[in-house]
């Protein structure tokens, strides 16, 4: 892991969520929705992978991170293809612009094979302290 990055915190270890891998601008974050990630129609609640899609941009974004910067979160747009079930979620997201300022990032949610849903992010980055 990057010398910049800090694990995903307490509500990613409430819910078991981890960022599997990590990659010069990439990381892969992933989730096994059970009985407790679900509706009340049975199917993984959205916030599950928008948990997903946050947590694997920040790690995606620091694995290009200079040291002592951090970033925010100022807007995620996601899209849901088709409902999860139970069972292993997976998040890939890749950085597809990084300035002084801001970064861009797209994600897919998978389950298996089957994208269930993509998304776009921008972060700022916070520069570190002198």
């Amino acid at each position: 892991m990057p010398p910049t990055y800090e694990p995903p915190g307490p509500f990613a270890n409430l819910i078991g969520l981890e960022v599997a891998e990590m990659g010069e601008g990439s990381s892969t974050a992933t989730l096994d929705a059970q009985e407790r990630h679900l509706n009340p129609y049975g199917y993984v609640h959205g916030a599950v992978a928008y948990a997903l899609v946050d947590t694997s941009m920040g790690g995606a974004l620091s694995s290009m991170a200079q040291e002592g910067e951090s970033f925010a979160t100022l807007e995620i747009k996601i899209s849901y293809l088709r409902p999860a079930k139970m069972g292993q979620l997976r998040c890939e997201t890749h950085v597809l612009h990084k300035s002084r300022r801001f970064s861009m990032l797209e994600s897919q949610v998978k389950q298996g094979e089957d994208v269930v849903a993509t998304a776009s992010g921008t972060f700022a980055i916070i520069p570190g302290r002198e």
